[in-house]
């Protein structure tokens, strides 16, 4: 009977042995296949190598803009033109991008632009992208030229022109287009950057409503001016174009004298703020704005 109860104490200890055995083997196995199917952490590097390459794609680009900004040929207005260079601000404006004409940077938004627009999405500023960019802005001017009648023109104050003993008849302004003249102004004095005062020339009227007839007599006073410089159908006309002082000779198309006008902060304000009064620039001019609405 001892001998029975002493084999059936050894059968259980021995059952009980096994399944702590198989009990640890069985978790031991399921913690191997957790840690060898758990999934290491996402690295960001895909991402930022993608940027980096993206980037690198537009060097080749931004080169050629280095010497094409100088350097491109092209015609505007019957004369030759060269580079785009006097235009890197309100390219800058078109593309929504403040990185220099000459970066990686400006030519991949450079090449969205072009991608929008059916062209080839290199990135390059060459002749025909700058044709296309200057339709932008051309298409963006007054649409209609029809002279306005008297009643529409209002005759405004001296000390709102860059010249205060202009002719009252040459002092003329569409009364729409000096509302927002107005407004556009009182937002210039307001602008601590700008640091603009009344007493200054900045940003005074130069020339506004011309007739027909008063056009012609420019015309034939400066005969070398060709279309680009003063139109056969002039925009003033309608009493909605005025010309602004932004430094420099006033109205002198010389490369040099409008370099330097793209330089002033008067300029540099207008290209950024202009719009929102509703004025749009004539590119080629960095003083003629015209009021659309």
């Amino acid at each position: 009977m001892k001998n029975v109860k002493l084999h059936f104490t050894v059968f259980v200890c021995v059952l009980v042995a096994v399944g702590i055995v198989v009990s640890f083997a069985a978790r031991s196995s399921r913690g191997q296949s957790s840690r060898a199917t758990k999934k290491p952490p996402v690295q960001p590097t895909s991402r930022v190598t993608e940027r980096t390459n993206s980037s690198a794609a537009f060097s080749a680009a931004a080169a050629s803009n280095a010497t094409f900004r100088n350097e491109v040929t092209w015609m505007f207005g019957g004369k030759q033109q060269r580079g785009w260079y006097l235009y890197d601000l309100l390219i800058g404006k078109t593309l929504n991008s403040d990185a220099d004409s000459v970066t990686d940077d400006f030519a991949a938004k450079l090449a969205s632009w072009k991608k929008k627009r059916g062209l080839n999405s290199d990135g390059v500023l060459d002749e025909p992208t700058l044709m296309a960019l200057i339709s932008q802005w051309q298409a963006a001017r007054l649409k209609s030229r029809a002279a306005a009648t008297p009643d529409q023109l209002i005759t405004v104050p001296p000390s709102d022109f860059y010249d205060p003993g202009r002719a009252p008849e040459l002092r003329q302004v569409e009364r729409k287009t000096y509302d927002a003249y107005r407004e556009m102004i009182a937002a210039a004095m307001a602008d601590p950057e700008l640091k603009l005062t009344s007493k200054g020339s900045y940003l005074k009227i130069i020339s506004a409503f011309r007739s027909p007839e008063y056009q012609e007599q420019l015309r034939k006073k400066s005969p070398n001016s060709g279309s680009a410089g003063l139109a056969v159908n002039s925009p003033h006309f309608t009493g909605r174009a005025l010309d602004i002082y932004v430094g420099g000779d006033p109205v002198d198309t010389k490369d040099a004298n409008r370099a330097l006008q793209v330089r002033t902060p008067a300029y540099q304000w207008l290209v950024r703020n202009a719009e929102r009064f509703g004025f749009r620039p004539y590119f080629y001019e960095p003083w003629h704005w015209e009021y659309v609405r």
